[in-house]
């Protein structure tokens, strides 16, 4: 890369057993697509259109074409709207790509709140997909990518090989086409891609969360100190505080690991002084402009889940 990330703080990566490690390995990545068959796209021939509305100066891009531009390195956690409260539908990695908001300047595109036509981006894949994406929030500053690389090797099938969409701070189902080969730009009034048909949200920040990692529900853990910990995130927020309850009592403040970026998740722990019994313990986390996470529950649809993570132990 070009622009590489920076090095990984020291202290991101808390050394626990049972909680999800800094970077997720690609193996271990979450998939979500309606892909019944993994494209198997051949680079030499894939090529990528954007067109639309506002676009003065079409273009179509082989891999080669984006190879020869800088290749910016981030570390950015994805995560799905369909994940539930405590869910595994997160993951954190180091995408490699090119800075999605230089190609559409390049193409004479200017976001709405400087004038410009159109207020979506509507990715398409090769399997016939279609994402939309406020055009705003790409060119905004965020380290929006057409990422061609996932955590230092090439972009795995199963995760959109050759090019896919990367945007920090967006649910995947508006942000992050897989196998991407088209972008069109239009408005959400003109046009509703696949989701938005079936009664998803035309735009869908990632809401504030946190997750219990270890103990896991029905534990059997022994009295004394248990190493309560997770991840909690809040992309283009970040988080600043993680609280853990343990049945009723008071909240009481985790150590947080060092944050990386505000785009990534963060890790956290809490020394738990057990005492027999049955236990619930839950989490909630504070972003940084100071909202707490909501206790109240919400489903998955049509902007995302909501509510506080719980897990019930038993201390014997």
């Amino acid at each position: 890369p070009g622009s590489p990330a920076a090095p990984v703080p020291a202290g991101a990566g808390l050394r626990i057993a049972g909680v999800s490690p800094f970077l997720t390995p690609n193996g271990s990545f979450y998939r979500v697509d309606t892909a019944l068959v993994v494209p198997k796209v051949d680079a030499t021939t894939w090529r990528l259109r954007i067109h639309g509305r506002g676009v003065t100066r079409p273009v179509s891009l082989s891999f080669d074409d984006l190879l020869r531009r800088e290749l910016v390195e981030r570390n950015i956690t994805l995560t799905c709207v369909s994940n539930e409260v405590g869910g595994p539908y997160t993951g954190n990695a180091r995408w490699t790509g090119v800075r999605l908001a230089d190609l559409l300047a390049e193409c004479g595109v200017v976001p709405p709140s400087r004038g410009g036509p159109a207020d979506q981006l509507v990715s398409r894949s090769v399997d016939g997909m279609t994402i939309g994406t406020p055009v705003e929030d790409v060119m905004d500053g965020r380290d929006a990518l057409l990422a061609l690389g996932m955590n230092g090797e090439p972009l795995p099938f199963d995760h959109g090989f050759p090019v896919r969409m990367v945007v920090p701070g967006l649910y995947g189902f508006v942000s992050a086409c897989k196998w991407i080969e088209e972008i069109e730009l239009t408005t959400f009034a003109a046009y509703d891609p696949y989701w938005v048909r079936r009664g998803w949200a035309r735009r869908a920040p990632v809401k504030t969360q946190s997750r219990i990692d270890t103990p896991k529900s029905f534990a059997r853990p022994k009295t004394g100190t248990v190493m309560v910990a997770g991840v909690a995130w809040a992309q283009r927020r970040g988080i600043d505080k993680v609280e853990i309850r343990v049945d009723d009592g008071p909240w009481q403040e985790a150590r947080l690991a060092a944050e990386d970026s505000r785009d990534t998740w963060r890790q956290w722990s809490f020394p738990w002084q057990a005492t027999k019994g049955g236990h619930t313990l839950t989490v909630r986390a504070t972003d940084r402009t100071g909202a707490v996470q909501t206790e109240r529950r919400t489903k998955t649809v049509p902007d995302g889940a909501s509510g506080w993570h719980s897990v019930v132990v038993t201390v014997e």
